[in-house]
């Protein structure tokens, strides 16, 4: 009896195993607080995410440290693919920014994909004097000026300071906030009236007119403000920084689990009804194949080291 009970329950483990790829609900954490850039995009895609993968997602929102704290979590998940991780390009910057992130990013995770992405954009209150990116900062060579962002160690607050500090050689006072709405607010309040921002959150500021865009950080123009020149045009050769969102797994997931979960992404930002929504919010589909993904990523992390190194940034 004893051996027939045995070769059940051998048997029967290893149906489970055999089971394919997902057979039990996804947990997505999401490493920033309900609301944010991540939040908005990790949930816009889940329903046609669990429904391309044939099983539930649940999503749950974790804080702390930057998003450094939930993602030393999840990287000790197990690596079935039950667990993943929703970020930002904090993903990359923090191993730089903060002596002890409490994570590798290279060997603690793998790349599913990077779901969507946005530019940052140098805006000023419609009061202030420069009209383009040369008098704002022929003003910063006379005067003393501030800017806002959404926070230390964002792409928006290394893209300005690499601008103004590394670029120009200027003095510029970086004025973090917490988080992109009360950068926003700030700038079109005047207090301070410069502000380094992902596109998303002074879109409708500036086509109400209250803010002035200068420039944008992308490879090419938005085609929400056609008018605006990119950095490069402007002479800032290679500042083509984005604000990205990221899904991630821990180190050892399996190949085959790794290919469905970036096949599955890709196939939801193509989507029309997705495109469209990610469009509408600022962003730009940007998810690719599993391999270009890793060297994205990759590319990342050795770039923004490069700019906390040369700026000198800190986390607050």
């Amino acid at each position: 009896m004893k051996s027939l009970i045995k070769i059940a329950l051998v048997a029967f483990a290893s149906a489970a195993l055999a089971q394919p790829y997902p057979s039990k609900p996804i947990h997505l954490v999401v490493a920033f607080p309900p609301g944010g850039p991540v939040d908005i995009v990790a949930r816009l895609i889940t329903p046609k995410l669990s429904e391309t993968l044939g099983e539930s997602i649940v999503v749950e929102n974790r804080a702390g440290a930057g998003g450094n704290l939930p993602t030393s979590q999840v990287a000790k998940a197990a690596p079935d693919g039950y667990t993943l991780l929703a970020h930002s390009a904090s993903y990359a910057i923090n191993p730089s920014l903060w002596s002890n992130p409490g994570y590798d990013p290279e060997k603690d995770f793998a790349p599913v994909a990077i779901v969507a992405s946005q530019p940052n954009l140098i805006v000023v209150n419609e009061a202030f004097p420069a009209r383009t990116l040369e008098q704002l900062l022929q003003m910063a060579r006379t005067g003393r000026l501030a800017y806002a962002s959404p926070s230390s160690g964002t792409t928006a607050h290394l893209t300005a300071e690499n601008l103004f500090r590394v670029r120009a050689k200027l003095d510029i006072t970086h004025v973090p906030f917490k988080g992109a709405g009360p950068a926003v607010a700030a700038v079109v309040g005047g207090q301070p009236p410069i502000g380094s921002l992902g596109a998303a959150g002074p879109i409708s500021q500036i086509k109400a007119g209250r803010l002035r865009a200068l420039a944008v950080s992308g490879s090419h123009r938005l085609a929400a403000l056609p008018e605006v020149p990119t950095l490069g045009e402007l002479g800032f050769a290679g500042m083509e920084d984005y604000v990205w969102i990221g899904l991630f797994a821990p180190a050892g997931t399996s190949q085959e689990t790794m290919q469905k979960l970036n096949g599955a992404v890709l196939k939801v930002v193509q989507a029309p009804e997705i495109r469209a929504r990610l469009v509408a919010l600022g962003f730009e589909p940007s998810a690719v194949p599993l391999r270009d993904t890793e060297q994205y990523v990759r590319d990342e992390i050795a770039k923004w080291a490069r700019v906390v190194r040369d700026t000198g940034a800190k986390a607050d």
